[in-house]
Formats: C-alpha cells, sequence, structure tokens
C-alpha cells in the first residue's frame, strides 16, 4: 500500500500506528476528536519512522492543538523523505513543526495559526489566512531561508514583509496577495549589498488595498524578469526612473489609482541620495522589456513622461483606461513593436504620428477608442503587417490613398465605423488576405471597382447595400476558396431570393458555413445557388420576416446531423 487516507473519522481520538507502513502518501483530515498527535503514530520501534513517506497532509483537524514528535534522540529518524508538508483548517495547533524534516521542500501552510520552525532546504513555501503567527520567534528562519517559491495569501495583519524578517534577496518567485494591510515591502529602503545579488525571477502582488510603493532596490535587481501587479488602488506610479533591467514582463491590473508608469520628471526633482546613486549606476539604459499590458487602470494619463518606455517593447496591450490622451509624449511608438492592442480609451486621440519607425508591426487591434480620427501615417510601409481590426472607432476615416501593404495582411475587420466610407485602396492585390469584415459602417461604403481578393476565406458584411449589390453583379462563385460567409442585409429592401436568380450566381462550392440575416424582403431561398455545396455544415436565418419557401431542389438533409437554424423568420 503506497497511498492512505483518514478522513472524516469523527469518533476517533488518536491515530493508529502506522509509521511502519511503506506508504509514500498520507492524508489525514476530519478527525474532530483528535487534540494531539504524537509518538503513537510510529508504533513501538519508533526509529526511521516513515521511511518512504513524500507528502503529508492534515486539513480539517478543528481540535488539533499540538504535534510532538519526541525529537529529543539525535539518532531517531522520522520523515527522511518527506518532500511535501501541507497543514490547513487547523485553527488551534500551536505546537511548532519538527525540526527534523532534513528533506522537505515544499511546505503549505493554510487557515492555520502555527508558528513555522526553522526548516533547512526549502524550495517552496505557501502561507495562506494565518493569524496569530509568532514573528518575533520566527524572524531568523525567515530572514535567512532561500525559498525558491515564497506565497503568501490572506495574511490580515501583515504590514511590511520586513516584519516577519524577510528580504527580498534569496527567492526566485514572490507571490503576495490578498494582504489588506500591506504597505511596503520594506518598512525602509535597504542599500543593495554588491556581495548578495538578489535572485528574484518573478514578483506578483494582487489585492493589497495599502500597498503604495514599490521599494528603489527592486529597480537594480539583475533577474527578475516578471511583475504583476493587481488591485493595488494606492499606487500612483510603477517607476521613478527605469525599469528592472532584465524585466521583460509587466502586468498591471485594476490599479484605479495609477496615473503612470515611469515618471522621470518626479525623479529628477529629488535629490540624489547616496543610495539612489547606487541604483542609477547599476541601472542597465538598454531596457529588456517586451510585453507590458495595462487592464482597468482608470486614472492612467501617460506611460512615461520623458516620451518612450523601451525600444524593445514587442507587445503592448492597453485596456479600460479612461483618462488615457496618448501613449507616449513624443508620438513615437517602440521600433520594435510588434502587437498593438489598445482597447475601451475614450479619450485617447493619437497613438502616434506615423509608422515609419515601426516596421515590425504584425497585429494591430483598436476598439472602443471614440476620438481617434485616424491612423499613423505609413500604413503601406508595414511589410509585416498581419492583422488589422478596428472596432467602435465612430470618428475613424479611411486610410490615407497610399492605403495598406498588399504582402502579408491576412485579416481586415472594420466594425461599427461610422465614418469609415472607403475600403483601402488595391485591396484585390492582397493575396494574402483570407478574412474580410465589414460590417456596420458607413452605409456609402462601396464595392471596390477591380472586386475582392478571390483568396478569401471568410467574408462578413453588414449594413453595406452598394457592397452587396456589386458583389452579387460580381460574382460569389468567383471567391473560390471562401469557407465562412454571413451577410446582414440592411438596406437592401429590392432582395427577393438568396442568392439572387442569374448566371454566375452560384455559390462558391468550397462553404461550410452561412449566416443570413435582415433581409426585410426576403422571400425565398434559390436553389439553383446552393448547388455543389457538399461541404456545408452550417446554414443560419435570421431575421427574414417575409421567408415563406426553401425551394424542394435545395437539399438540406446533408445538413441533418450538423446546424441549421431559422429564427424570427
Amino acid at each position: 500500500m503506497l497511498s492512505l487516507e483518514l478522513h472524516d473519522c469523527k469518533n476517533c481520538k488518536s491515530l493508529p500506528p502506522i509509521g511502519r507502513l511503506l506508504l509514500k502518501d498520507l492524508s489525514i483530515s476530519g478527525l474532530d476528536q483528535v487534540h494531539k498527535i504524537g509518538a503513537e503514530l510510529f508504533g513501538e520501534n519508533q526509529s526511521n519512522g516513515f521511511a518512504s513517506l513524500e507528502s503529508l497532509c492534515f486539513g480539517n483537524m478543528l481540535n488539533w492543538e499540538e504535534w510532538d514528535l519526541c525529537e529529543d534522540d539525535e539518532q531517531v529518524s522520522k520523515f527522511p523523505s518527506l518532500h511535501f508538508l501541507s497543514i490547513s483548517g487547523c485553527p488551534l495547533l500551536l505546537g511548532r513543526l519538527p525540526t527534523i524534516l532534513q528533506s522537505l521542500q515544499e511546505l503549505e501552510i493554510y487557515e492555520c495559526s502555527l508558528p513555522v520552525q526553522k526548516v533547512n532546504f526549502l524550495k517552496h513555501v505557501s502561507l495562506s489566512n494565518i493569524s496569530k503567527f509568532n514573528i518575533s520567534a520566527e524572524r531568523i528562519m525567515l530572514r535567512f531561508a532561500n525559498f525558491e517559491t515564497f506565497n503568501i495569501y490572506g495574511w490580515k495583519e501583515l504590514g511590511s514583509l520586513s516584519q516577519i524578517g524577510l528580504r527580498l534577496i534569496g527567492h526566485r518567485f514572490i507571490t503576495i496577495r490578498d494582504c489588506p494591510q500591506l504597505v511596503s515591502l520594506e518598512t525602509e529602503e535597504e542599500i543593495l549589498q554588491l556581495d548578495k545579488i538578489p535572485g528574484v525571477e518573478s514578483l506578483e502582488i494582487g489585492n493589497c488595498e495599502r500597498l503604495n510603493r514599490l521599494p528603489k532596490v527592486l529597480y537594480a535587481f539583475p533577474f527578475i524578469t516578471t511583475i504583476e501587479l493587481e488591485k493595488c488602488p494606492g499606487l500612483v506610479c510603477f517607476a521613478e526612473s527605469n525599469f528592472p533591467p532584465a524585466l521583460k514582463e509587466l502586468r498591471i491590473v485594476n490599479c484605479v489609482n495609477l496615473q503612470y508608469l515611469v515618471d522621470e520628471k518626479e525623479n529628477n526633482n529629488k535629490s540624489m541620495s547616496s543610495n539612489t546613486c547606487l541604483l542609477e549606476h547599476l541601472h542597465i539604459r538598454s531596457c529588456l522589456l517586451e510585453y507590458l499590458h495595462i487592464r482597468y487602470c482608470p486614472s492612467l494619463i501617460w506611460l512615461s513622461s520623458r516620451g518612450d518606455i523601451c525600444n524593445r517593447l514587442q507587445h503592448l496591450h492597453i485596456e479600460s483606461c479612461l483618462k488615457l490622451s496618448s501613449l507616449f509624449l513624443n508620438t513615437k511608438l517602440p521600433v520594435m513593436l510588434k502587437h498593438l492592442n489598445i482597447r475601451d480609451c475614450p479619450v485617447l486621440e493619437c497613438i502616434a504620428q506615423d509608422f515609419l519607425e515601426t516596421t515590425d508591426l504584425e497585429s494591430i487591434l483598436i476598439r472602443r477608442a471614440e476620438k481617434i480620427k485616424s491612423l499613423p501615417r505609413g500604413l503601406n510601409k508595414l511589410s509585416h503587417l498581419q492583422e488589422i481590426r478596428l472596432s467602435r472607432c465612430p470618428n475613424l476615416v479611411p486610410f490615407e490613398e497610399s492605403g495598406l501593404p498588399t504582402t502579408n495582411l491576412r485579416v481586415f475587420s472594420i466594425e461599427e465605423c461610422e465614418n469609415f466610407g472607403l475600403l483601402p485602396k488595391c485591396i484585390h492585390n492582397f493575396t494574402s488576405l483570407q478574412k474580410l469584415k465589414v460590417w456596420n459602417c458607413s452605409a456609402d461604403i462601396s464595392f471596390p471597382v477591380e472586386g475582392f481578393p478571390t483568396n478569401l476565406t471568410s467574408l462578413a458584411i453588414s449594413k453595406a447595400s452598394k457592397i452587396y449589390t456589386s458583389l452579387v453583379q460580381w460574382g460569389f462563385n468567383r471567391l473560390t476558396s471562401l469557407q465562412e460567409l454571413a451577410i446582414s442585409g440592411e438596406g437592401c429592401s429590392s432582395v427577393m431570393s438568396f442568392p439572387e436568380e442569374g448566371i454566375g450566381r452560384m455559390l462558391p462550392p468550397s462553404l461550410r458555413y452561412i449566416c443570413i440575416r435582415n433581409f426585410e424582403n426576403l422571400e425565398y431561398m434559390c436553389s439553383k445557388g446552393f448547388q455543389h455545396l457538399t461541404s456545408l455544415q452550417q446554414l443560419r436565418i435570421y431575421r427574414c420576416p417575409n421567408l415563406t419557401s426553401l425551394q424542394k431542389r435545395i437539399c438540406f438533409s446533408r445538413l441533418s446531423s450538423y446546424i441549421f437554424a431559422i429564427a424570427h423568420c
């Protein structure tokens, strides 16, 4: 037997002698009558107890008060192979943890008041919802232990890491969440000692209401690559000078009072203390930041007062920043930027002056930016651009005459942009374009004279009667690769059948999905148009109130195992 669970044994007052079993996993929970765990667990011969045990879990032991392993005999080996120890839901446990767990690597304490005894060589420590923590007795353990992963969750009384003797130096991955009294990571700024290089690689802080700053020493950490901040309303800025030199990924979510990321002006107005000078000396000016994600920060005014953030930035995602009027004061984007994603920024007026130095851009996604009137100049120079999606930008006007690049663009989508009335010039030459969507834009938007690129696999049009009428004349059947077709017929009051009868008006046989909606006078579906649709899997028809006939010669039997939907007709 390798695994044993003792669960909800409500009448059990003491544990059985199971120390001689060759167990690897032991879980004990819900034994409400147990007050003490001691030598009885090992049996008569206490030496080398639980020799093979690797994982030990205690849970919901509501009356457990003491854990006594009789550690006086140094020749007795107990739990020699234990790697993982978890204690949760034991509110009365006041005894200390065993000090003989020489193989322990991962420790979890959840909803307990247990003070942690010094344990060497731990790799992972998680403290969650603990109370009555014996801080003074445990400062030595926390200060000198070098954990690979250190997690703190729900510590209501924690005001700073220094309060428990913890320093950032010595840990690779640090997570702190749900600590409402946490004001700072350290009670005072510490001078970085060059002989103790901090090894922190990741820092995650969430739901710490009073946290108002990050320590200056953090910005000199040479190995930290990821920082995530969430629900920290006390933060006004992320940095006063530079980013940590190796930082590659920064996420800031729901920090409602954050006004800027880097405030160089604020830093320049302050006197240079010896500590600040040391940090400036250690800063590596070539910032490595590649991914920046900011979401739900309604007070954000700018990203940087000095203009730029980092020329190596490749992913920029800004969402729900209600006061952000411009991205960079120098109106330039990072030269290595590949992905630009902006959503729900109602006062944003300027993205950049031009794209002339940002030639690596692969995707542009802009949604709900009501004040943006045009995109930066130089769109046609973005030879790597693969995707452009514009949505709910009511003041956006058509692109400049030079248009879009024709080489690698695969997706072009424009939705609910009422003033956008002209498709890009020479769109028929977009040989890589696969998905085209023109949805609820200007009613004057028209079909290009040269037609659509025949390599399209997905086409969606709405509130574009001129495009639909010309497309019918041009011929759906020319789109020989088309797999998805969605048409909303606002303004097409003369259309009585779909597709309209005539030469060359059959639908392409490659179609798998068809959705027709909002044709107010549509009466029937034309059988000729549906001939040879051997790949069709979905047919949807919505809000066509005059539809009275599906012609008998249309074979819908093949749809029986797929999707065939008609609503509001």
